[in-house]
């Protein structure tokens, strides 16, 4: 960074004339910059060994800054000028030490830097947190009260921020750019980080501890087939046998608990469609992040000040069937919207894929016949079920497990009705073996049934063997 090679350790030559004091040669100026004349009166000292009072000072000193940067910003910051808002905010504190007579180490004035731009052009206190590659969830419980995730377990940050209204500034700073507001008459928010990351914002009068903030980080690299299996999160069978169902275009129904990895899996399962094929993803955040380059992404919008311009996920997948698409991809089924996607899967559009939330396999089919019903349509319940046995070839379930790794527990083959009745049966399923050192020991085992789609994929040109569904094993 410029920063740092402008003030690094050692490296006077560098130094502005008005940082050396016209004496190159001591010391003392290496680690001094901006001292004030003779004859002048100096604040408190920003030294490496900081007292209370001269802490108080120096947040006095940022606000001081920042307020004047915030007289001169946009609200909304464009982040293509990201480098040359951090060399003004840079440019503002060196003048601001000058006109104040402050004498600051040069290791404090980059911290105050650091912080006034993670403030002004970043996301404040939360920005080391998303850096850290380990948290993989951040909870803001108000201001002073920060938890995250790391390796499935929550655990309190010792970050946080200085006031309420400093978190919901930080709310702003999200959820602007997208076009999404929260205030009082609309106190909670979905909306996404520029990684994709999925955020979802509360605030009074609806939270009672103030502003509430959740983020559900996404890697900055997509997590690959190979990582999943490493992980212990499926087995390399199951993920040979999940790669011909997407290949040979059966429509899947990812379910799971609440971070459970569904969406997370849903990445990996669209990394096998052919990249000759047109996608439409339809998501309320936008947070997938297929590789493929024929893709279309659409996000949901909420209703504005007025009450109007709401756009559902439900229109927006009735819209995706006007737009020749190979395959339709709907991050998640919450509401109505589950009878147009059942419509779309048996109506040509075969290989399409979303998630919901359920506790089970069986759950999953009880939960979308719910779905149908909110469409408001009276259809008879055997009527939804037969939608739901012939759009739907296999359910894949995903857990978060006791000790915070994310397992795919079952894949279940959806054969169709008998009688009033969906049938079903596992391909696989996960069997527990015990637990070691707190950690659940276990694996995703075939069940020794081949599914009786095995003849779309066989027809798809693969061939899968026999052993690979437990069969000839001892």
């Amino acid at each position: 960074m410029a920063l740092l090679k402008r003030f690094g350790t050692g490296d006077s030559g560098n130094l502005p004339p008005k940082e050396t004091g016209g004496n190159n040669g001591s010391s003392n100026d290496n680690n001094r910059i901006a001292s004030p004349p003779m004859n002048a009166q100096p604040r408190p000292v920003m030294a490496g060994n900081m007292t209370t009072n001269t802490m108080e000072g120096l947040t006095e000193f940022k606000n001081r800054v920042q307020n004047k940067l915030l007289a001169t910003l946009e609200p909304t910051t464009d982040m293509s000028r990201k480098e040359q808002l951090r060399q003004q905010i840079e440019r503002v504190i060196d003048d601001m030490i000058i006109e104040e007579h402050m004498t600051i180490s040069r290791p404090e004035k980059l911290r105050l830097h650091e912080s006034i731009c993670a403030e002004l052009l970043g996301f404040g206190p939360l920005d080391p947190l998303l850096d850290d590659e380990a948290i993989t969830e951040i909870m803001v419980n108000g201001a002073k009260h920060i938890y995250v995730e790391k390796r499935g377990k929550i655990i309190k940050s010792n970050l946080t921020f200085e006031s309420d209204e400093h978190v919901l500034r930080i709310i702003d700073r999200i959820v602007s750019p997208l076009g999404r507001r929260i205030d009082e008459s609309s106190p909670y928010v979905d909306a996404r980080l520029p990684d994709g990351s999925r955020v979802n914002a509360v605030i009074p009068p609806i939270s009672l501890v103030g502003p509430v903030l959740t983020i559900r980080k996404f890697s900055k690299r997509p997590i690959t087939v190979e990582q999943l299996i490493g992980y212990g999160s499926i087995t390399p069978e199951a993920m040979q046998f999940l790669k011909a169902c997407v290949e040979a275009r059966l429509n899947i129904v990812i379910s799971g608990g609440t971070g459970s990895g569904k969406t997370t899996l849903l990445n990996v399962l669209s990394s096998f469609i052919p990249g000759d094929e047109r996608i439409i993803t339809i998501e309320n955040a936008a947070e997938l992040q297929l590789q493929q380059e024929h893709v279309v992404t659409m996000e949901s919008r909420p209703m504005n000040i007025e009450g109007k311009g709401e756009i559902t996920i439900r229109a927006l997948v009735v819209n995706a069937l006007r737009m020749r698409p190979d395959r339709i991809i709907v991050g998640e089924i919450r509401d109505e919207a589950a009878l147009d996607m059942l419509q779309a899967m048996n109506t040509g559009h075969e290989g399409s894929m979303t998630t919901l939330h359920s506790n089970s396999p069986r759950d999953t089919l009880s939960r979308l016949e719910t779905m149908v019903l909110m469409a408001g349509m009276d259809l008879p319940v055997r009527a939804i079920r037969e939608q739901v046995s012939s759009a739907i070839d296999l359910v894949i379930h995903q857990d978060r497990m006791r000790d915070g790794t994310r397992k795919v527990t079952y894949l279940t083959e959806i054969l169709g009705m008998e009688g009033d009745v969906i049938t079903a049966t596992d391909v696989f399923a996960f069997e527990q073996a015990g637990i070691e050192n707190g950690q659940i020991i276990g694996m995703l085992r075939p069940s020794g049934l081949v599914p009786k789609f095995i003849e779309k994929i066989r027809a798809s040109g693969i061939n899968l063997p026999t052993s690979l569904f437990g069969l000839g094993r001892r």
